[in-house]
Formats: C-alpha cells, sequence, structure tokens
C-alpha cells in the first residue's frame, strides 16, 4: 500500500507532461505571431494581432479542457493502461465498467441523490430569501435601511470557517427541539440546509437588479391597486428572471461543491464530494473507478453550465446599466 501514491502520481505524469508541452508549443507559436506583427504592415499586423488572440484563447482552452478530457480518458481505460507508457490519450477499446463498479460499488448513486436533494432545498431557500430581501432594499424605506445593507454586505467578507463552530453549535440545539428535532439536527438533510438557506451575495445581486428597473412600473403598478407583494412577484420578479437565473446557478455550483460541513455533520447523509473522497481511497489497480466516479459527479454541473451560460452572462450584465 505504500507505494499506490507514487504510482498514481506515475500514472498521471505522462499525460502532464504531454499537456505542458502542448501549451508550450501554442505560447511559442503566439510570440512569434505576435513579434511578425510588431514588425511587419499595419494590414499584416493587424491580422497577425487577430491570429494572435485566437491563439492565446487556444492555449487558455487547452488548459482548461484537457484535464477533463484526461479524466474522461482514464476512466475510460483499464486501470493498469492508465501508467503505461507512452500514455493513451485517445483509447481504442471503452471500458465502462469504471462506471457500473462507481455507480453501484461506490454508492455514488447514493451520494448524488443525497447532492440533488440538498442542493434544491439550499437554491429553492436562497432565491426566497434573496429576492424578499432584495426588495425590501430596493423599493421600501425603513429605518437603518443603508446600515443593514451593509451588514449584509460584509456577510459576504466572513469566511465560512469564522462561522463554522457557531453553525456546528446551532444545529446540535435544533436536534434538541421538540417534534422538529428530528429533521434539523445531526446527520440529517436539515443540518445539510439551513445554514445556507439565506446569502448575502443573493440579495445584494438581486437588490441591483430590481435597481435597475424603472421607477416609472411601481407607481403604475400602486394605481393599478398592486401591493408589495403582488408587484414583486407579478412585475418585478419577471423582470429580473436572468439575474435571478444567475443567481440559482451560483448557489447550485455553491451547495452542490461542499464538502466540510457535509463531512462534519452527517455520517449516511454523505454528499457527492464527500463519496468522492471516500472513493479514491480505493486501491490504486481501481483508479479508473476513482475517475469514472469524478466524471459522473461533474457531469450535473457540465450539463447546467452548458444549457444555461447564456443565461449566465445575461444575470451578470443585466443590473449594469440603470433605466
Amino acid at each position: 500500500m505504500s507505494d499506490e501514491p507514487t504510482r498514481l502520481i506515475a500514472a498521471l505524469a505522462p499525460g502532464f507532461a504531454h499537456f505542458l508541452v502542448i501549451v508550450a508549443a501554442l505560447l511559442a507559436g503566439s510570440v512569434v505571431l505576435a513579434i511578425v506583427g510588431w514588425r511587419a504592415r499595419p494590414a499584416i499586423a493587424h491580422r497577425a494581432r487577430k491570429i494572435n488572440r485566437y491563439v492565446l484563447l487556444g492555449v487558455l482552452a487547452v488548459i482548461v479542457l484537457f484535464p477533463i478530457y484526461i479524466t474522461v480518458v482514464n476512466s475510460l481505460l483499464p486501470a493498469d493502461k492508465i501508467a503505461a507508457r507512452p500514455p493513451t490519450l485517445v483509447p481504442t477499446h471503452l471500458l465502462l465498467s469504471g462506471y457500473s463498479q462507481a455507480w453501484t460499488q461506490g454508492h455514488v448513486s447514493s451520494y448524488l441523490y443525497n447532492s440533488f436533494v440538498v442542493t434544491f432545498f439550499i437554491v429553492a431557500g436562497q432565491l426566497v430569501t434573496s429576492i424578499c430581501a432584495a426588495y425590501a432594499f430596493a423599493f421600501l424605506s425603513f429605518p437603518l435601511k443603508r446600515t443593514i445593507f451593509v451588514v449584509f454586505l460584509a456577510t459576504m467578507m466572513v469566511p465560512f470557517e469564522v462561522v463554522f463552530f457557531t453553525n456546528l453549535e446551532t444545529v446540535v440545539s435544533m436536534g434538541h427541539l421538540p417534534l422538529i428535532g428530528h429533521f434539523l439536527g445531526l446527520d440529517t438533510y436539515g443540518a445539510l440546509v439551513v445554514p445556507f438557506l439565506a446569502t448575502g451575495f443573493g440579495a445584494f445581486l438581486v437588490r441591483q437588479a430590481f435597481l435597475s428597473l424603472p421607477r416609472d412600473l411601481r407607481d403604475a403598478a400602486e394605481l393599478d391597486g398592486y401591493g408589495h407583494l403582488r408587484f414583486m412577484w407579478r412585475v418585478a420578479v419577471p423582470l429580473a428572471r436572468p439575474t435571478i437565473a444567475a443567481l440559482a446557478l451560483f448557489s447550485f455550483f455553491d451547495a452542490w461543491n461542499q464538502y466540510l460541513w457535509p463531512l462534519v455533520v452527517t455520517d449516511h447523509y454523505r454528499t457527492v464530494q464527500v463519496g468522492l473522497r471516500q472513493l479514491s481511497r480505493v486501491s490504486v489497480d481501481q483508479i479508473n473507478v476513482t475517475f469514472a466516479g469524478t466524471v459522473l459527479a461533474a457531469l450535473p454541473l457540465l450539463i447546467l453550465l452548458l444549457v444555461f451560460q447564456k443565461q449566465l452572462v445575461r444575470g451578470l450584465t443585466a443590473g449594469a446599466v440603470k433605466g
């Protein structure tokens, strides 16, 4: 067992070396194009600079995508082929047994289910609390409004580790409550969800989107007899939908990738990140199973990012201009 870390490094090192060679070649080409563009005539220089930009973008794309590609390839190879030299960059025979072992023997299916449940309630809770808080800060007038909003922003600068033990004591105390303690104490879904039902970042993001709405909309709604609750859900929320969608994606990513909190407060409701840590402890002879579990854990994030990338960009820029 003492040789397993060395064997694992040996399995990954050849692929990483090829990756560095590709990046170095692309960077060298970019430097050559930059020199050519600097010395050439304006028309040629403009074309060279344009090509150089694409080369740099290609380098960045390789840096981001190559580790993902290697992970997928290694998940489809037998364990003994992963450490082979030269490394296999294009598999000729796809082996899907690693995925079936990760799904059943590695209990990835249970980890994914727990992560989906926890993430759903966290996202729903953060959307509701953020929308309500943002509406209050954007449209209502009450004492100490600015001070309370500054306190909201200050929570964004407090690391989670600072309040970790406070949240842990709160969860332990909730476990002793009558009737509901069984659902909110340690080793429950409630322990994984309750500390994350509100976020200062979400209130700030949605507030900026609400402030970009014309004030005349609120005045016209008052003339039509709309109260605050009706105006918020019928008018403000639909118009701020791109920002709210972006917030939902951020909340999903953050909740899905939690590791330390689920590791401490649960024993039976392990989420996928904790499950991957347990899966990585298997023998290096089954390292392809670990790679397969990693791909399965990242698949929901990749699908969301590919499907909703336009909404994400629109949401981040929707409140940039007021009016």
